[in-house]
């Protein structure tokens, strides 16, 4: 009951600090990270103790699932070679170097450092993407961003058992086999979430139940994650592919109404589940140090240097990539920029921490592995040093990059394709009005309509400080909602309707000003 309770106490600790972050602006992902360390450092406070299992098995799916489904299949072919680059040379590279350094500064064996190396050389999909949230960045740096960190998985993990088979076994690094086990790795796991994709998509083309779609959707991280561990492949792969194919089609496949609902559904898990993981990142760091020995005690100088290598090894191989890139699209002068967003937008998070915490605790001999505890301690370390020092400065090194877009620029191109959409409509009514097919009482309060949200429409491109005829129509018509509810909430209150009415009732009152408010 006590870890029940425990459990309990960090959801609500979580939502109302990631609660407070929307409200101040800040990133959810660093605030928590502090506020988790900050109630670790409170006298009283239980030890917990993360397990690996519950963080890829609970935890990472639906988060990576939700990343996933983010990714335009068009923008992400536009950049698919530079993301290939990064998920495969970017993240030896950054393994190499970490390991040298590590191995060189810290009181770790070189097999070790390799293992930190594997560990920290690929960015974390789950805070590169809840840090993304907040800016305004192109959409082909954004992509950029969120691509590499879903499609580095499979090197790094590879590296990773390469590694700690030369740690744990003693065995000697054999790159043919790692070439292939990427291979298996990589394709089996996109193999398997374009199998669950096509077989989910099938399924949901035949139902509209809001309740089997919700839980069709909360279920299908899961199998595709579950399906590719157990066929010794690449989970995080699967889960990802399955997102990025189902992602794209989530249109076709429901209604409006069940599209809202899988919206709210899916955003409540992702937020508390954002919510703990990062919470738990920050509490868990002081019961690591305090497990180290005392030959340990400058990892805090270990930890800085491990993060400086993984910024520094980053700059320098983004910036030439990002050079050739402007090059071959003819920009003579290259941006350099764009580099340095890159390179601060490449965060740790929970993926680094749950590779930290599988590590063995013995070697293949039984003798217990004394530098495991460093090794966590590092790996926590450079994650919250990467999520609080560049997750409270991203947003700034943006907006002085000068590559954000502005909210003209999203404005603007809203409200001209709400133009196209209303003269779509309105072609549509004169088509229907020539073939007498409607009443015209019915096409002349259509036409009105779509001829107000086409006079906004204008409005906004013409930067016009008049408020039109539609802005006025929503706002009159949300106090009328208003006061509808009421006289709702009256009639029930009064034994006029049951209960089963007044829920249909509030619920078409929600959804129009849910439309409302998107308009």
């Amino acid at each position: 009951m006590r870890g029940v309770g425990t459990v309990l106490a960090l959801v609500v600790v979580a939502t109302v600090v990631a609660t407070f972050a929307r409200r101040w602006r800040i990133p959810a992902p660093s605030l928590l990270v502090v506020a988790g360390l900050a109630v670790a450092l409170l006298p009283g406070t239980p030890q917990i103790r993360i397990s690996p299992e519950v963080i890829g098995l609970v935890v990472l799916p639906p988060l990576l699932y939700a990343s996933a489904e983010e990714l335009s299949w068009r923008e992400l072919r536009a950049v698919w070679k530079p993301v290939g680059v990064l998920a495969v040379g970017l993240v030896l590279a950054s393994a190499a170097a970490v390991g040298a350094v590590a191995s060189m500064i810290t009181p770790l064996s070189w097999q070790m450092a390799l293992v930190l190396g594997a560990i920290l050389a690929s960015t974390d999909p789950v805070a590169v993407t809840a840090l993304g949230r907040r800016l305004a960045l192109p959409p082909k740096v954004q992509m950029l961003v969120q691509a590499e960190s879903l499609f580095n998985d499979a090197t790094s993990l590879v590296l990773y058992r390469v590694a700690v088979s030369v740690a744990v076994a003693s065995a000697a690094a054999s790159w043919g086999t790692a070439g292939g086990e990427f291979l298996l790795l990589a394709g089996g796991g996109t193999l398997i979430g374009a199998v669950v994709a096509g077989v989910v998509a099938l399924i949901r083309r035949r139902t509209e139940d809001p309740v089997l779609e919700t839980v069709i959707s909360l279920v299908t991280p899961y199998a595709a994650y579950v399906l590719a561990e157990a066929a010794h492949t690449s989970g995080v792969t699967s889960v990802v592919v399955a997102g990025v194919v189902l992602g794209g089609r989530g249109d076709r496949l429901t209604n409006a109404r069940i599209r809202l609902q899988l919206h709210a559904v899916y955003g409540t898990v992702v937020f508390l589940l954002e919510s703990v993981v990062f919470s738990l990142i920050g509490l868990a760091l002081p019961a690591q140090v305090r497990a180290l020995s005392d030959g340990d005690r400058a990892w805090p100088l270990y930890a800085l240097a491990v993060a400086g290598t993984l910024i520094a090894v980053r700059l320098l191989w983004l910036a030439p990539l990002s050079a050739v890139v402007q090059r071959k699209g003819g920009i003579q002068r290259p941006n350099w920029r764009v580099p340095v967003v890159l390179t601060w937008a490449g965060t740790r998070g929970v993926v680094p921490l749950a590779a930290a915490l599988s590590i063995p605790v013995v070697a293949k001999d039984g003798s217990p592995l004394t530098e495991r505890p460093l090794v966590l301690v590092l790996t926590t370390s450079v994650v919250v040093v990467t999520l609080v020092v560049q997750g409270f400065s991203l947003a700034f090194v943006v907006r002085r990059s000068g590559i954000a877009l502005e909210p003209d620029h999203t404005e603007r191109e809203e409200a001209a394709a709400r133009c196209r959409l209303a003269d779509a409509g309105i072609r549509r009514l004169e088509e229907l009005s020539e073939l007498e097919a409607v009443p015209e009482v019915v096409l002349d309060r259509l036409r009105r309509g779509l001829h107000a949200r086409l006079d906004d429409a204008r409005d906004r491109l013409a930067d016009s400080t008049v408020e039109s005829a539609d802005l006025v129509y929503r706002q009159l018509r949300r106090d009328l909602i208003g006061v509808e509810a009421a006289e709702l909430r009256r009639l029930y209150d009064e034994h006029t309707i049951s209960d089963t009415t007044r829920r249909r009732l509030q619920r078409s009152l929600d959804l129009e000003e849910a439309r409302l408010a998107d308009a």
